[in-house]
């Protein structure tokens, strides 16, 4: 994994206070868009998160730990799939949540990665349910949160078919 240019994020928990954070507690998550090539037609994988909704593998920052470790990590751990290639950030999104009576900002960065073997089985001590291997453009048909759905197009658009085994299936730079 190439080394991050970017400064490490704050904690994955940060508990707002003040009018710097408006009472919100911000939190910092990091997760991938896995592609797979299946008769050279890009697949991207979707997980069934907790709530029966179809999106991306995605969890919180570690101390100290940089987005794109955090996000090779999540990956692994929500899908079982431990041989990934880290491609380029696809950038950041954030949604705002209630949970048990507090007020969340959650603000998750999304890489490119890329998996050529091992089967996806979902983390089901965490609520993942499924694991599906999509076409792109099915993927963006059943992604359920539209933020995500965006992500995907980031994606969608660094996407091709390599030509030769051995190439990473996107344009631009692997690594964060």
């Amino acid at each position: 994994m190439a080394s991050s240019s970017a400064p490490t994020p704050p904690p994955a928990r940060e508990t707002g206070s003040g009018s710097s954070h408006g009472g919100w507690r911000l939190e910092r998550s990091a997760g991938g868009v896995v592609v797979r090539m299946k008769d050279r037609v890009p697949h991207i994988l979707l997980i069934r998160d907790p709530y029966r909704r179809w999106g991306l593998p995605k969890g919180h920052l570690e101390e100290d730990e940089k987005s794109a470790e955090a996000a090779l990590r999540e990956v692994r751990e929500e899908t079982g799939l431990s041989d990934l290639l880290l491609g380029p950030d696809l950038g950041e999104i954030d949604w705002t949540f209630r949970s048990r009576g507090r007020r969340i900002h959650k603000f998750c960065r999304f890489f490119l990665m890329a998996s050529v073997r091992g089967e996806a089985r979902p983390e089901v001590e965490e609520g993942i349910t499924a694991c599906r291997w999509l076409p792109v453009h099915e993927a963006l048909k059943t992604v359920d949160y539209e933020n995500a759905r965006g992500v995907v197009r980031r994606a969608a658009d660094r996407i091709r078919v390599p030509e030769r085994n051995g190439d990473p299936p996107w344009h631009g730079e692997t690594g964060a």
